[in-house]
């Protein structure tokens, strides 16, 4: 009689496949589970221990690395157990596969329950449909919003490029060059709401009227030269350009650095090149020096334009968005958090992630055309 555990041409069957590889797959399921043990205890751990703030730090650490480093280690080895085929097929996903489920997490989910809220009402029990998303595109104070977003994506965007390039391009010819660049950079470590905070010290008035004070610095350079004090910021549309300039000096600096290493990237012959054939500065930058950088002119532009939609700390620090600067992101948060509108903010939200959608997908586009990646 024919052993139930054997096929024919001498294989074995399942049950003594599973007999001689017991030991096997109980270290296959022991290691993983030992391997979430730890960690989670660590977790606990750092979540609830009273220990000094210096004992935490350094176990966080060892915790974070050691525990990234101890997971792929693991996968990695149980994948390693699997046949050939299944493991040119899998291991790829060990390595990426933390990654994606981080965006999906921390990324993809928030998106479709904010989606999800949009269609509610404010108490977030009814359904209410795109009620809100029609007020998002006619309440007054929302058309201001996104008027004054779109003012800062043409004016504050422009302004940042041309400015950095022109920097670029004058600095590379100074003796001082590294000392210039470091002033210009400086303002990219101050945060947006230090930022905010400086330029209120600019614009500072005090008084109403005729009353008002130089208490600025603004106005006392203003009064030093004849002028008249003036409430900057209660002045619409021109207290939006004021805004814009903080965005400015903050924004030239990372355009100036990454278009000086592009231009800095230029081979010299071709310069030379247009300069023996009889070609000015001028053309020889409109004709050689812009063609070759356009790449990272694109790259630059269309990230001061995301963070020219995403908005918030600025205005929120300078003006909370109040005599018409308003931008969609300081809308967002004042109805979530002062109206306690969850729905409406969501649908701000998600108009806010459609609009910087488009960009994100050109400069994809573009970086690989160029093959950045």
């Amino acid at each position: 009689m024919q052993n139930p555990n054997e096929i024919p041409n001498g294989k074995t069957g399942p049950l003594t496949w599973i007999g001689a590889n017991l030991g096997r797959i109980l270290v296959s399921l022991i290691v993983p589970i030992l391997t979430f043990v730890i960690l989670w205890q660590g977790y606990i751990f750092l979540r609830d221990s009273d220990a000094p703030k210096l004992v935490i730090a350094t176990i966080a650490i060892i915790w974070g690395v050691g525990g990234v480093a101890l997971l792929f280690y693991v996968t990695n080895w149980l994948v390693e157990k699997l046949p050939g085929s299944w493991v040119r097929r899998i291991q790829p996903f060990v390595f990426v596969g933390p990654g994606l489920a981080l965006l999906g997490w921390f990324l993809a989910l928030p998106v479709l329950r904010t989606l999800y809220l949009s269609l509610l009402d404010e108490t977030s029990t009814k359904f209410v449909g795109l009620e809100n998303y029609k007020y998002a595109f006619t309440d007054r104070i929302m058309l201001e919003a996104f008027r004054n977003n779109l003012l800062w994506m043409i004016v504050g965007t422009s302004v940042c490029v041309v400015l950095g390039l022109l920097i670029a391009v004058l600095a590379d010819r100074t003796k001082y060059e590294s000392i210039y660049k470091s002033i210009i950079f400086l303002p990219m470590a101050i945060s947006f709401v230090g930022s905010g905070v400086i330029w209120k010290f600019v614009y500072a008035y005090k008084g109403e009227g005729v009353g008002i004070q130089e208490i600025g610095l603004l106005n006392a350079i203003v009064v030093a030269c004849g002028g008249q004090a003036q409430a900057w910021l209660l002045n619409p549309p021109w207290n939006n350009f004021l805004l814009i300039v903080i965005m400015v000096w903050m924004q030239t600096g990372y355009a100036m650095v990454l278009l000086s290493s592009a231009i800095k990237g230029i081979p010299a012959e071709l310069l030379e090149a247009a300069r023996v054939d009889g070609a000015s500065e001028v053309q020889a930058f409109f004709k050689i020096t812009i063609p070759y950088i356009q790449g990272t002119i694109i790259t630059v532009t269309t990230t001061i334009l995301i963070f020219s939609l995403k908005l918030f700390d600025i205005v929120r620090v300078m003006t909370g968005g109040n005599n018409g600067t308003n931008v969609i992101a300081n809308e967002f948060y004042i109805e979530r958090f002062t109206y306690n509108s969850p729905g409406r903010a969501s649908a701000i939200a998600i108009v806010l992630l459609i609009a910087v959608i488009p960009v994100m997908v050109y400069n994809l586009r573009q970086f690989r055309e160029r093959k950045a990646f």
